[in-house]
């Protein structure tokens, strides 16, 4: 790379789309701008929650409604929304069954943490959706990853989970780490962290079967925690071969394999395990899962359930570590029982799969035009531009691959342009409501921004 470029880009070219997009932004929208000035400073740090300061414009906007694949803010621009709330709103904004789910369900009580018949209905679909599997029913995926866990640990007796380097499973302490010198460490710059998280968690690489096979032949580890394909960093897929070996290293050595496949339900109906028939031992899922009611769904396989219900019967009465008071609502249930039997279907997801095929062809038609050092991945519906040479192998990989600078500038100048993406790693989702004219408008968005990015470079 020439000095002076970032990702193949001019520094002085992107500065100035960068100050240019950020005025733009900043110009249009006074009334989110006013009501932040009012109403922020009742917020910690002027903000309900601190990752909407993770977004690369000046200050968030302020959404007025979503329905489908559009989003209005207050000052009323209508955006093309392909980051649907980061896999939340996957399915689109507000299906119709889902929001008739709710309105049924609101007159008939919110919570009382006894099941309904309608989650009667829903472990059978789950089963049909997902797999053969006994579930349970949290808030989060970071709870349903963390209560995998535990079950892992009861049922082996060991203390370490296995993780690979730039994971993502929500905030769970054991994925919190990274590879040091070829040491498992603490991630830097977390907060509060007073644990030495090497003492419960041990990092490989991903697509790294031979670092795998070393960590767990030292007989501490209780399961392989993973995600099918990296996601929440600039995405690697893996390997041919890496998933059947998993499986095979974690029955020789005693580990549990749970999937975690918060991002990966994009691959298809049931997932990237159903579709590429993987064998976890638990099984985790979230966000989307309910149409956007905050859900996440883990299970386990009968035998594992029955080495868990065999300890559980063993312990002393007292709290289990699992669990909390609101999950498993009824509202919950009926979002689940919408989502599993309407929303969720191979009509869908053949659309999705479409339009995303369609996107990457047309990002990919740029940057070879523009002769760009990037180059685009797709998984299922989740496609992802990334601002550096593919294919990537693993997190380190990705670590570097990951350009804040030039993906912030494009992020805002895309959203300038209608089109709301990912505000980290460009990644873009196509819901079932999302439309071939939306996918064209983002490719002509990026067009516009790379060529000006790239104009007369060689």
């Amino acid at each position: 790379m020439a000095q002076g470029n970032i990702a193949g880009v001019r520094r002085d070219r992107l500065s100035v789309l960068r100050a240019r997009e950020a005025v733009r932004y900043a110009q249009g929208r006074p009334k989110s701008a006013g009501a932040l000035r009012a109403g922020a400073a009742a917020y910690l740090d002027g903000v309900p929650m601190h990752w909407m300061k993770d977004w690369p414009m000046p200050f968030p906007m302020l959404v007025a409604q979503a329905k489908g694949a559009r989003l209005t803010d207050i000052d009323g621009f209508e955006v093309d929304d392909f980051c649907l709330g980061d896999t939340g709103s996957m399915f689109g904004h507000s299906p119709k069954p889902v929001v008739r789910a709710i309105v049924s369900q609101a007159g008939a009580g919110l919570t009382y943490m006894l099941p309904t018949v309608e989650a009667m209905e829903v472990g059978a679909l789950l089963c049909a959706q997902f797999g053969d599997f006994r579930w349970q029913i949290a808030t989060t995926a970071t709870d349903a990853n963390r209560f995998s866990i535990r079950v892992a640990r009861a049922v082996t007796g060991r203390p370490k989970i296995l993780v690979f380097n730039g994971c993502y499973h929500g905030t769970v302490d054991e994925a919190m780490v990274t590879i040091e010198a070829g040491r498992t460490v603490t991630r830097p710059g977390l907060l509060g962290q007073f644990a030495d998280l090497s003492l419960s968690a041990v990092c490989c690489e991903f697509n790294d079967l031979a670092g795998v096979k070393a960590a767990l032949a030292v007989g501490d580890v209780a399961a392989i925690l993973t995600e099918p394909v990296m996601t929440n960093s600039c995405m690697v897929l893996p390997d041919a071969g890496f998933h059947d070996g998993l499986r095979e290293l974690a029955t020789k050595h005693g580990a549990l394999l749970i999937m975690d496949e918060t991002h990966t339900i994009s691959t298809g109906l049931g997932g990237y395990t159903r579709v590429h028939g993987l064998q976890p031992d638990m099984f985790v899922v979230g966000k989307c899962v309910a149409g956007g009611m905050p859900t996440a769904v883990w299970g386990m396989t009968d035998r594992i359930a029955a080495r868990y219900l065999a300890v559980n019967a063993k312990r002393e009465s007292g709290h289990s570590g699992m669990g909390t008071t609101l999950s498993a609502n009824p509202m919950q249930f009926a979002c689940l029982k919408a989502t599993l039997a309407e929303v969720m279907t191979e009509k869908a997801y053949a659309h999705m799969e479409k339009l995303a095929k369609r996107l990457v062809g047309g990002l990919s038609a740029v940057i070879k035009a523009k002769k760009a050092p990037w180059h685009v991945v797709q998984v299922g519906a989740r496609v992802e531009e990334i601002c550096a040479p593919g294919p990537l192998c693993n997190g380190r990989d990705a670590a570097l691959a990951h350009v804040p600078e030039v993906e912030g500038a494009l992020h805002v100048a895309l959203l300038n342009r209608g089109c709301l993406i990912a505000p980290f790693h460009n990644m873009m989702l196509i819901s079932p409501a999302t439309k071939n004219r939306q996918v064209d408008r983002l490719i002509a968005a990026f067009d516009e921004v790379v060529s000006e990015l790239f104009e007369k470079m060689t």
